[in-house]
């Protein structure tokens, strides 16, 4: 096969809308407006209250800052795709991209399955929980994930540039890892073990420990005080409708690169494509702004 180094890769997913592109234009903008607002208001919220430096608000501003680094990946392109008529990506900029999505993905898994280790600790280790989640240990909580999922996928990106391609087509409507890779005239076997590795320990490593520390919380809610099911309901219910939010979307969207998908509608497809990368950004500050009264009231006096 013929193969080579292509400046530009096309996106075919696009549909010709005709005027409807403005209509989707303007509903994607102010999605992504809501996103950057309310995000960054409870960012600011959490870093300008001293009573809100404690290790459950930190996580959740290193979650709200992921939120807007994957949003950032996607919106801006998503908004220049939609006005315009030819739909193709630089090969530098669609792997920026790749790095970008995979990188969100990855951080809020990760985070969300720290998170509910602190929840475990604040439910079972009441007494303990200032020393054994000390404001040491969040830093180094979150500058590890940060610093270890950067690092995993720049070694991603490295397995990807110099794939000899022998076609320029992508069905999405963004730049994926495997939609590139599948377009390689060469063997990819190290590239695809690779990404089989990498989903697989980002998958299922913080999965278990999530399983693992919520088996623990509903063991101590059954066997405790009603004082301690309360704190256990008021704290984890968040938590867990933004982990199954964001769970529903990666999911898909791991099953979409992996298998033939076709027999999904195309609208439908895409739509799901994107959930993952939407859904969690507008749906977590609106969850825990609501649910976590410390926030809700701050932010009511704000407002």
């Amino acid at each position: 096969m013929n193969s080579t180094q292509f400046s530009y890769l096309a996106l075919v997913a696009y549909v010709d809308t005709g005027l409807l592109k403005y209509l989707y234009f303007i509903i994607v903008l102010s999605l992504y407006i809501l996103i950057i607002c309310s995000n960054l208001l409870l960012i600011v919220v959490i870093c300008m209250n001293r009573s809100l430096h404690e290790p459950m608000y930190m996580f959740l501003c290193s979650l709200f800052v992921n939120e807007l680094f994957g949003s950032s990946g996607l919106f801006p392109f998503l908004l220049t795709q939609i006005l315009s008529d030819i739909h193709t990506v630089s090969a530098s900029l669609c792997y920026l991209q790749i790095f970008c999505v995979y990188s969100y993905g990855s951080i809020e898994h990760l985070n969300l399955a720290i998170m509910s280790y602190d929840r475990y600790l604040a439910i079972c280790y009441p007494l303990q929980y200032n020393t054994r989640m000390s404001y040491n240990k969040v830093a180094i909580f979150i500058a590890t994930t940060w610093l270890l999922i950067f690092l995993v996928n720049f070694v991603t990106i490295s397995l990807v540039v110099p794939l000899q391609l022998c076609g320029d087509v992508i069905n999405k409507v963004y730049c994926d890892y495997h939609s590139v890779v599948k377009l390689a005239c060469y063997d990819t076997t190290v590239s695809n073990i690779y990404g089989l590795f990498v989903t697989a320990i980002s998958v299922f490593c913080p999965l278990t420990l999530i399983l693992y520390t919520y088996m623990r919380i509903l063991k101590v809610c059954f066997s405790g005080s009603k004082q301690t099911r309360q704190k256990a309901v008021s704290t984890c219910t968040p938590h867990l409708a933004s982990l199954l939010n964001f769970s529903f979307g990666a999911c898909f969207e791991i099953l979409q690169s992996r298998f033939n998908m076709n027999s999904v509608p195309n609208m439908l497809r895409i739509f799901l494509s994107l959930y993952f990368l939407t859904c969690p950004p507008l749906f977590n500050p609106v969850m825990y702004g609501l649910k976590l009264s410390k926030i809700h009231v701050i932010c009511k006096s704000l407002i």
